[in-house]
Protein backbone atom coordinates (compact mmCIF):
# COMPACT_ATOMS: atom_id res chain seq x y z
CA UNK A 1 0.00 0.00 0.00
CA UNK A 2 1.12 3.56 -0.76
CA UNK A 3 0.03 6.98 0.73
CA UNK A 4 -1.68 7.63 -2.98
CA UNK A 5 -3.84 4.97 -1.97
CA UNK A 6 -4.93 5.88 0.97
CA UNK A 7 -7.63 8.62 -0.64
CA UNK A 8 -10.51 8.84 1.78
CA UNK A 9 -13.89 6.80 0.52
CA UNK A 10 -16.10 9.37 0.55
CA UNK A 11 -18.44 7.62 2.70
CA UNK A 12 -15.69 7.24 5.06
CA UNK A 13 -14.68 11.27 6.35
CA UNK A 14 -11.39 10.06 7.52
CA UNK A 15 -8.56 7.96 6.52
CA UNK A 16 -8.02 8.05 10.46
CA UNK A 17 -9.75 8.51 13.46
CA UNK A 18 -8.75 8.36 16.95
CA UNK A 19 -10.71 8.15 20.08
CA UNK A 20 -8.39 9.48 22.94
CA UNK A 21 -6.06 12.59 22.76
CA UNK A 22 -3.27 11.11 25.35
CA UNK A 23 0.12 10.09 24.77
CA UNK A 24 -0.44 7.13 22.09
CA UNK A 25 -3.43 9.21 20.31
CA UNK A 26 -2.12 12.44 19.45
CA UNK A 27 1.45 10.65 18.87
CA UNK A 28 -0.41 8.80 16.25
CA UNK A 29 -2.29 11.91 14.94
CA UNK A 30 0.86 13.83 14.63
CA UNK A 31 2.46 11.33 12.33
CA UNK A 32 -0.11 10.40 10.63
CA UNK A 33 -1.20 13.77 9.60
CA UNK A 34 2.99 14.13 8.26
CA UNK A 35 2.12 10.98 6.16
CA UNK A 36 -0.49 13.14 4.45
CA UNK A 37 -3.27 11.25 5.84
CA UNK A 38 -6.59 13.35 7.03
CA UNK A 39 -7.46 12.52 10.75
CA UNK A 40 -9.95 13.25 13.29
CA UNK A 41 -8.63 13.13 16.74
CA UNK A 42 -11.85 13.00 19.70
CA UNK A 43 -10.96 13.50 23.36
CA UNK A 44 -13.35 14.37 26.47
CA UNK A 45 -11.32 15.95 28.40
CA UNK A 46 -7.56 17.69 27.98
CA UNK A 47 -5.63 16.63 24.32
CA UNK A 48 -2.39 14.96 26.56
CA UNK A 49 -4.57 12.67 28.54
CA UNK A 50 -3.44 10.84 32.21
CA UNK A 51 0.39 11.54 31.81
CA UNK A 52 0.36 15.37 31.08
CA UNK A 53 -2.78 16.24 33.46
CA UNK A 54 -2.62 13.85 36.41
CA UNK A 55 0.01 11.30 35.58
CA UNK A 56 3.68 11.44 34.40
CA UNK A 57 4.68 15.77 34.35
CA UNK A 58 2.52 16.87 37.63
CA UNK A 59 4.36 13.60 39.62
CA UNK A 60 7.33 14.39 38.62
CA UNK A 61 7.04 18.22 39.54
CA UNK A 62 6.21 17.10 42.86
CA UNK A 63 9.06 14.40 42.97
CA UNK A 64 11.51 17.65 41.93
CA UNK A 65 10.16 19.36 44.60
CA UNK A 66 10.34 17.24 47.55
CA UNK A 67 14.14 17.18 46.03
CA UNK A 68 14.72 20.34 46.48
CA UNK A 69 13.21 20.16 49.93
CA UNK A 70 15.57 17.20 50.80
CA UNK A 71 18.88 19.16 49.31
CA UNK A 72 17.72 22.05 51.72
CA UNK A 73 17.56 19.71 54.83
CA UNK A 74 20.85 18.00 53.92
CA UNK A 75 22.85 21.19 52.85
CA UNK A 76 25.17 21.20 55.66
CA UNK A 77 26.82 18.18 54.62
CA UNK A 78 28.19 20.21 51.35
CA UNK A 79 28.58 23.00 52.86
CA UNK A 80 26.04 25.52 52.54
CA UNK A 81 24.52 26.14 55.64
CA UNK A 82 20.64 26.24 54.94
CA UNK A 83 17.07 26.00 56.76
CA UNK A 84 14.17 24.31 55.47
CA UNK A 85 11.22 26.19 57.25
CA UNK A 86 8.17 24.31 55.42
CA UNK A 87 6.37 23.20 52.68
CA UNK A 88 3.95 25.80 51.23
CA UNK A 89 1.62 23.55 49.02
CA UNK A 90 0.02 26.19 47.52
CA UNK A 91 3.64 27.20 45.75
CA UNK A 92 4.33 23.76 45.18
CA UNK A 93 0.74 23.31 43.51
CA UNK A 94 1.67 26.59 41.55
CA UNK A 95 4.57 25.14 40.35
CA UNK A 96 3.39 22.24 39.25
CA UNK A 97 0.50 23.29 37.15
CA UNK A 98 2.84 25.76 35.41
CA UNK A 99 4.46 23.23 34.48
CA UNK A 100 1.36 21.46 33.08
CA UNK A 101 0.04 24.66 31.85
CA UNK A 102 3.15 25.67 29.26
CA UNK A 103 2.62 21.92 27.96
CA UNK A 104 -0.48 22.07 27.76
CA UNK A 105 -0.55 25.38 25.46
CA UNK A 106 2.19 23.61 23.18
CA UNK A 107 0.41 20.64 22.69
CA UNK A 108 -2.88 22.78 21.75
CA UNK A 109 -0.14 24.52 18.98
CA UNK A 110 1.15 21.93 17.88
CA UNK A 111 -2.62 20.10 17.15
CA UNK A 112 -3.88 23.32 15.85
CA UNK A 113 -0.84 23.75 13.33
CA UNK A 114 -0.81 19.64 12.12
CA UNK A 115 -4.58 20.67 11.04
CA UNK A 116 -6.08 17.70 12.95
CA UNK A 117 -9.56 17.50 13.31
CA UNK A 118 -9.93 18.05 16.87
CA UNK A 119 -13.49 17.44 18.06
CA UNK A 120 -14.65 17.32 21.54
CA UNK A 121 -16.85 15.16 23.44
CA UNK A 122 -17.60 11.75 24.61
CA UNK A 123 -17.08 9.31 21.81
CA UNK A 124 -18.40 5.98 21.57
CA UNK A 125 -17.56 2.85 18.72
CA UNK A 126 -21.06 1.84 17.41
CA UNK A 127 -19.19 0.14 14.06
CA UNK A 128 -16.32 -0.87 12.46
CA UNK A 129 -15.69 2.31 11.16
CA UNK A 130 -17.68 4.37 13.29
CA UNK A 131 -17.51 6.58 16.24
CA UNK A 132 -20.69 8.56 17.47
CA UNK A 133 -19.85 11.62 19.41
CA UNK A 134 -22.74 13.35 21.41
CA UNK A 135 -25.01 12.24 18.08
CA UNK A 136 -22.51 12.96 15.74
CA UNK A 137 -21.19 10.21 14.21
CA UNK A 138 -17.64 10.22 12.71
CA UNK A 139 -16.48 7.82 9.83
CA UNK A 140 -12.60 6.72 8.68
CA UNK A 141 -11.10 3.84 7.23
CA UNK A 142 -8.96 3.31 10.41
CA UNK A 143 -9.87 3.14 13.51
CA UNK A 144 -7.69 3.70 17.00
CA UNK A 145 -8.57 3.50 20.20
CA UNK A 146 -6.84 5.33 22.81
CA UNK A 147 -8.96 5.57 25.68
CA UNK A 148 -5.92 5.18 28.53
CA UNK A 149 -6.23 4.18 31.71
CA UNK A 150 -8.09 5.13 35.60
CA UNK A 151 -7.44 4.89 39.07
CA UNK A 152 -7.72 1.25 40.60
CA UNK A 153 -8.99 0.61 43.66
CA UNK A 154 -9.55 -3.15 45.45
CA UNK A 155 -13.17 -4.62 46.10
CA UNK A 156 -14.57 -3.61 49.31
CA UNK A 157 -12.42 -0.09 49.43
CA UNK A 158 -14.25 2.89 48.83
CA UNK A 159 -12.36 6.00 47.51
CA UNK A 160 -14.12 9.31 49.10
CA UNK A 161 -11.17 11.72 47.25
CA UNK A 162 -11.18 12.95 51.25
CA UNK A 163 -9.42 10.30 53.33
CA UNK A 164 -9.27 7.79 51.34
CA UNK A 165 -7.47 9.13 48.02
CA UNK A 166 -6.17 8.41 44.35
CA UNK A 167 -2.75 9.60 43.20
CA UNK A 168 -5.31 12.15 41.31
CA UNK A 169 -6.42 13.23 44.59
CA UNK A 170 -3.33 13.31 46.10
CA UNK A 171 -2.01 15.81 43.44
CA UNK A 172 -4.43 18.75 44.06
CA UNK A 173 -3.90 18.47 48.36
CA UNK A 174 -3.68 21.98 49.36
CA UNK A 175 -1.42 20.79 52.64
CA UNK A 176 1.12 18.25 53.99
CA UNK A 177 -0.80 15.09 55.27
CA UNK A 178 1.03 14.23 59.26
CA UNK A 179 0.72 10.65 57.97
CA UNK A 180 -0.44 8.73 55.09
CA UNK A 181 -0.72 4.52 54.41
CA UNK A 182 -0.27 4.28 51.21
CA UNK A 183 -1.49 1.00 49.62
CA UNK A 184 0.73 -0.54 46.88
CA UNK A 185 4.53 -0.78 46.66
CA UNK A 186 4.69 -0.06 43.06
CA UNK A 187 6.05 3.04 40.89
CA UNK A 188 3.05 4.99 41.84
CA UNK A 189 2.92 3.86 45.62
CA UNK A 190 7.02 4.49 45.94
CA UNK A 191 6.91 7.84 44.20
CA UNK A 192 4.14 9.46 46.36
CA UNK A 193 6.17 7.92 49.16
CA UNK A 194 9.25 9.23 48.43
CA UNK A 195 7.94 12.22 47.69
CA UNK A 196 5.70 12.39 50.98
CA UNK A 197 8.28 11.61 53.58
CA UNK A 198 10.99 14.63 51.74
CA UNK A 199 7.89 17.01 53.01
CA UNK A 200 7.70 15.62 56.43
CA UNK A 201 4.88 13.22 56.26
CA UNK A 202 5.00 9.70 58.35
CA UNK A 203 4.51 7.50 55.32
CA UNK A 204 3.97 3.87 55.94
CA UNK A 205 3.54 1.71 52.57
CA UNK A 206 1.39 -1.68 52.56
CA UNK A 207 2.31 -3.97 49.94
CA UNK A 208 0.77 -7.39 49.92
CA UNK A 209 3.81 -8.62 47.30
CA UNK A 210 6.81 -10.01 48.71
CA UNK A 211 8.85 -6.87 47.96
CA UNK A 212 8.51 -2.83 46.97
CA UNK A 213 9.00 -2.41 42.73
CA UNK A 214 7.94 -6.26 42.11
CA UNK A 215 8.08 -5.79 38.65
CA UNK A 216 11.88 -4.69 38.73
CA UNK A 217 15.08 -6.91 39.16
CA UNK A 218 15.15 -8.58 42.66
CA UNK A 219 18.46 -6.62 43.61
CA UNK A 220 16.74 -2.96 42.40
CA UNK A 221 13.66 -3.81 45.09
CA UNK A 222 16.47 -5.11 47.83
CA UNK A 223 17.87 -1.22 47.42
CA UNK A 224 15.32 0.37 47.37
CA UNK A 225 14.33 -1.22 50.35
CA UNK A 226 17.42 -0.85 51.88
CA UNK A 227 17.68 3.11 51.10
CA UNK A 228 14.01 3.56 52.49
CA UNK A 229 14.96 2.19 55.97
CA UNK A 230 17.80 4.44 55.87
CA UNK A 231 15.33 7.49 54.86
CA UNK A 232 12.69 6.43 57.61
CA UNK A 233 10.03 5.12 55.51
CA UNK A 234 8.10 2.43 56.49
CA UNK A 235 6.62 -0.30 54.72
CA UNK A 236 4.97 -3.97 55.56
CA UNK A 237 5.65 -6.45 52.69
CA UNK A 238 3.51 -9.77 51.78
CA UNK A 239 1.15 -7.79 53.98
CA UNK A 240 -2.68 -7.59 52.24
CA UNK A 241 -4.84 -5.25 52.62
CA UNK A 242 -7.93 -6.71 54.84
CA UNK A 243 -9.99 -3.69 56.06
CA UNK A 244 -10.19 0.54 56.39
CA UNK A 245 -12.34 2.46 58.74
CA UNK A 246 -12.74 6.30 59.03
CA UNK A 247 -11.66 7.99 62.53
CA UNK A 248 -11.93 11.21 64.30
CA UNK A 249 -8.28 11.79 62.90
CA UNK A 250 -8.53 10.28 59.56
CA UNK A 251 -8.35 6.44 59.19
CA UNK A 252 -7.72 3.45 60.61
CA UNK A 253 -6.24 0.51 58.10
CA UNK A 254 -5.96 -3.49 58.82
CA UNK A 255 -3.39 -5.50 57.49
CA UNK A 256 -3.22 -9.21 57.46
CA UNK A 257 -2.68 -10.44 60.52
CA UNK A 258 -4.76 -8.24 62.21
CA UNK A 259 -2.53 -5.07 62.70
CA UNK A 260 -3.67 -1.84 62.47
CA UNK A 261 -2.00 1.53 61.42
CA UNK A 262 -3.40 4.93 62.28
CA UNK A 263 -2.82 7.82 59.87
CA UNK A 264 -4.41 11.43 58.48
CA UNK A 265 -5.84 9.35 55.34
CA UNK A 266 -4.88 6.39 52.77
CA UNK A 267 -3.78 6.34 49.55
CA UNK A 268 -4.55 4.06 46.74
CA UNK A 269 -2.03 2.71 44.54
CA UNK A 270 -2.83 -0.26 43.58
CA UNK A 271 -2.24 0.46 39.65
CA UNK A 272 -4.66 1.60 36.74
CA UNK A 273 -6.88 0.18 34.83
CA UNK A 274 -8.07 0.21 31.15
CA UNK A 275 -10.69 2.93 30.44
CA UNK A 276 -13.09 0.52 27.94
CA UNK A 277 -15.88 -0.15 30.04
CA UNK A 278 -19.51 1.29 28.08
CA UNK A 279 -17.47 2.63 24.84
CA UNK A 280 -19.09 0.48 22.42
CA UNK A 281 -15.95 -2.04 21.95
CA UNK A 282 -17.73 -5.34 23.66
CA UNK A 283 -20.91 -4.56 21.44
CA UNK A 284 -18.95 -4.17 18.29
CA UNK A 285 -17.03 -7.50 18.87
CA UNK A 286 -13.35 -5.95 19.52
CA UNK A 287 -11.78 -8.93 20.98
CA UNK A 288 -11.19 -8.06 24.98
CA UNK A 289 -9.39 -9.71 28.30
CA UNK A 290 -10.44 -8.24 31.78
CA UNK A 291 -11.22 -5.02 30.18
CA UNK A 292 -8.22 -4.88 28.24
CA UNK A 293 -8.36 -4.52 24.24
CA UNK A 294 -6.54 -7.59 23.04
CA UNK A 295 -4.50 -6.68 19.96
CA UNK A 296 -1.66 -8.66 17.49
CA UNK A 297 1.97 -7.86 17.76
CA UNK A 298 0.76 -5.17 14.94
CA UNK A 299 -1.58 -3.49 17.64
CA UNK A 300 -4.50 -4.78 15.21
CA UNK A 301 -7.53 -5.85 16.95
CA UNK A 302 -9.55 -8.79 15.36
CA UNK A 303 -12.19 -6.21 13.76
CA UNK A 304 -10.64 -5.44 10.58
CA UNK A 305 -9.47 -1.88 10.08
CA UNK A 306 -9.12 -0.79 14.56
CA UNK A 307 -6.26 -1.10 15.81
CA UNK A 308 -5.74 -0.06 20.03
CA UNK A 309 -2.86 1.51 21.45
CA UNK A 310 -1.71 2.65 24.85
CA UNK A 311 -2.76 1.58 28.41
CA UNK A 312 -5.92 -0.06 27.29
CA UNK A 313 -3.38 -2.97 25.38
CA UNK A 314 -2.10 -5.29 27.74
CA UNK A 315 1.53 -5.17 29.03
CA UNK A 316 3.58 -1.76 30.72
CA UNK A 317 1.32 0.89 31.08
CA UNK A 318 3.70 3.98 30.35
CA UNK A 319 3.58 7.07 29.01
CA UNK A 320 6.54 6.12 26.29
CA UNK A 321 5.19 3.14 25.27
CA UNK A 322 1.95 4.53 23.97
CA UNK A 323 3.54 7.02 22.91
CA UNK A 324 5.57 4.60 20.11
CA UNK A 325 2.62 2.75 19.35
CA UNK A 326 0.61 5.43 18.14
CA UNK A 327 3.64 6.16 16.12
CA UNK A 328 3.44 2.64 14.96
CA UNK A 329 0.39 2.55 14.04
CA UNK A 330 0.36 5.68 11.75
CA UNK A 331 2.95 4.24 9.85
CA UNK A 332 1.62 0.75 9.37
CA UNK A 333 -2.32 2.38 8.03
CA UNK A 334 0.44 4.56 6.12
CA UNK A 335 1.87 1.18 4.52
CA UNK A 336 5.54 1.83 5.69
CA UNK A 337 5.12 -1.61 7.54
CA UNK A 338 7.56 -0.35 10.70
CA UNK A 339 8.73 -3.06 12.93
CA UNK A 340 7.09 -4.41 15.72
CA UNK A 341 7.98 -3.16 18.84
CA UNK A 342 10.05 -5.46 21.42
CA UNK A 343 8.13 -4.70 24.86
CA UNK A 344 10.92 -5.57 26.50
CA UNK A 345 13.46 -3.07 24.70
CA UNK A 346 11.40 -0.05 26.21
CA UNK A 347 12.94 1.91 29.27
CA UNK A 348 11.13 2.05 32.59
CA UNK A 349 11.55 5.02 35.28
CA UNK A 350 10.69 4.88 39.14
CA UNK A 351 11.18 8.33 40.19
CA UNK A 352 11.47 7.35 43.78
CA UNK A 353 14.35 8.61 45.69
CA UNK A 354 16.88 6.50 44.83
CA UNK A 355 15.83 6.16 41.27
CA UNK A 356 15.27 2.68 39.66
CA UNK A 357 15.70 2.45 35.99
CA UNK A 358 15.69 -0.61 33.54
CA UNK A 359 15.27 -1.55 29.89
CA UNK A 360 15.16 -5.47 29.03
CA UNK A 361 15.17 -8.62 31.59
CA UNK A 362 15.65 -9.23 34.78
CA UNK A 363 18.15 -11.71 36.23
CA UNK A 364 15.11 -13.98 36.75
CA UNK A 365 13.57 -13.63 33.66
CA UNK A 366 16.67 -13.94 31.47
CA UNK A 367 17.76 -17.18 33.32
CA UNK A 368 14.23 -18.75 32.46
CA UNK A 369 14.68 -17.49 28.80
CA UNK A 370 18.24 -18.93 28.42
CA UNK A 371 19.12 -20.99 31.18
CA UNK A 372 20.71 -20.26 34.27
CA UNK A 373 23.95 -21.52 33.14
CA UNK A 374 23.72 -19.46 30.03
CA UNK A 375 23.62 -16.39 31.90
CA UNK A 376 26.26 -14.21 33.60
CA UNK A 377 25.50 -10.97 35.55
CA UNK A 378 27.68 -8.23 36.77
CA UNK A 379 26.94 -5.10 39.31
CA UNK A 380 28.81 -2.84 39.46
CA UNK A 381 28.71 -0.56 42.43
CA UNK A 382 28.30 3.35 42.47
CA UNK A 383 30.73 3.86 45.22
CA UNK A 384 33.45 3.42 42.78
CA UNK A 385 31.74 6.08 40.23
CA UNK A 386 33.36 9.84 41.60
CA UNK A 387 30.13 11.57 40.19
CA UNK A 388 27.56 9.48 42.10
CA UNK A 389 30.03 10.18 45.08
CA UNK A 390 29.73 14.10 44.78
CA UNK A 391 26.08 13.30 44.81
CA UNK A 392 26.20 11.26 47.95
CA UNK A 393 23.87 8.64 46.49
CA UNK A 394 24.74 5.04 46.47
CA UNK A 395 22.99 2.08 44.43
CA UNK A 396 24.54 0.01 41.08
CA UNK A 397 24.63 -0.75 37.55
CA UNK A 398 23.61 -4.25 37.07
CA UNK A 399 23.99 -5.75 33.97
CA UNK A 400 22.31 -9.30 32.68
CA UNK A 401 24.11 -10.50 29.47
CA UNK A 402 24.40 -14.35 27.66
CA UNK A 403 27.10 -16.13 27.80
CA UNK A 404 29.60 -15.02 24.74
CA UNK A 405 26.51 -13.22 23.75
CA UNK A 406 24.72 -9.79 24.16
CA UNK A 407 23.75 -7.65 26.95
CA UNK A 408 19.64 -8.56 27.48
CA UNK A 409 19.19 -6.48 30.78
CA UNK A 410 20.26 -3.32 32.14
CA UNK A 411 18.98 -2.14 35.98
CA UNK A 412 20.16 0.89 37.64
CA UNK A 413 19.37 2.63 41.18
CA UNK A 414 20.54 5.39 41.91
CA UNK A 415 19.85 9.54 42.30
CA UNK A 416 19.50 10.72 38.72
CA UNK A 417 20.09 6.91 36.79
CA UNK A 418 16.89 7.86 35.04
CA UNK A 419 19.16 9.78 32.60
CA UNK A 420 21.07 6.85 31.93
CA UNK A 421 18.30 4.80 30.02
CA UNK A 422 18.85 6.21 26.64
CA UNK A 423 22.49 4.28 26.39
CA UNK A 424 21.07 1.18 28.32
CA UNK A 425 17.79 0.60 25.80
CA UNK A 426 20.32 1.27 22.91
CA UNK A 427 22.67 -1.50 24.14
CA UNK A 428 19.58 -3.77 24.70
CA UNK A 429 17.52 -2.84 21.09
CA UNK A 430 20.67 -2.98 19.09
CA UNK A 431 21.79 -6.34 20.42
CA UNK A 432 25.12 -4.87 21.94
CA UNK A 433 27.69 -7.44 23.66
CA UNK A 434 29.92 -6.39 26.57
CA UNK A 435 33.06 -6.16 24.62
CA UNK A 436 31.03 -3.35 21.86
CA UNK A 437 30.17 -0.92 24.56
CA UNK A 438 33.62 -1.51 26.61
CA UNK A 439 35.17 -0.12 23.56
CA UNK A 440 33.07 3.45 23.74
CA UNK A 441 34.44 6.37 25.80
CA UNK A 442 32.39 7.75 28.70
CA UNK A 443 32.47 11.32 29.84
CA UNK A 444 34.42 11.91 33.08
CA UNK A 445 33.09 12.71 36.01
CA UNK A 446 29.69 11.61 35.13
CA UNK A 447 27.42 8.69 36.63
CA UNK A 448 27.25 7.29 32.95
CA UNK A 449 30.74 6.41 33.31
CA UNK A 450 29.26 3.60 35.61
CA UNK A 451 27.79 1.81 32.44
CA UNK A 452 30.71 1.95 30.70
CA UNK A 453 32.78 0.30 33.85
CA UNK A 454 30.08 -2.55 34.22
CA UNK A 455 30.40 -2.98 30.60
CA UNK A 456 34.28 -3.58 30.77
CA UNK A 457 33.83 -5.76 33.67
CA UNK A 458 31.25 -7.87 32.12
CA UNK A 459 33.97 -8.21 29.19
CA UNK A 460 36.76 -9.46 31.25
CA UNK A 461 38.78 -6.26 31.72
CA UNK A 462 37.45 -4.45 34.98
CA UNK A 463 39.32 -1.04 36.06
CA UNK A 464 37.80 0.52 38.75
CA UNK A 465 36.04 -2.28 39.86
CA UNK A 466 36.46 -6.13 40.64
CA UNK A 467 35.56 -8.74 37.83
Amino acid sequence: MTLGELVSDPNLGYDVVILGGGSGGYACALRAVQLGLRVALIEKDKVGGTCLHRGCIPTKALLHAAEVADSTRESEQFGVLAELTGIDMNGVNAYKDGVVAKLYKGLQGMIKAAKIDYIEGTGKLVGKNTIEVDGRRITGKNLVLATGSYSKSIPGLDVDGERVITSEHALSLDKVPASAVVLGGGVIGVEFASAWHSFGTEVTIIEALPRLVAAEDADCSKQVERTFRKRGIKFKTGKPFESVKHTDNGVSVTIEGGEVIEAELLLVAVGRGPVTQGIGYEEQGVGMDRGFVLTDERLRTNVPGVYAVGDIVPGMQLAHRGFQQGIFVAEDIAGLEPQPIDENGIPRVTYCEPEVASVGLTEEKAKEKYGADKVKTYNYNLGGNGKSQILKTQGFVKLVGVVDGPVVGVHMVGSRVGELIGEAQLIYNWEAFPSDVAQLIHMHPTQNEALGEAHLALAGKPLHAHA
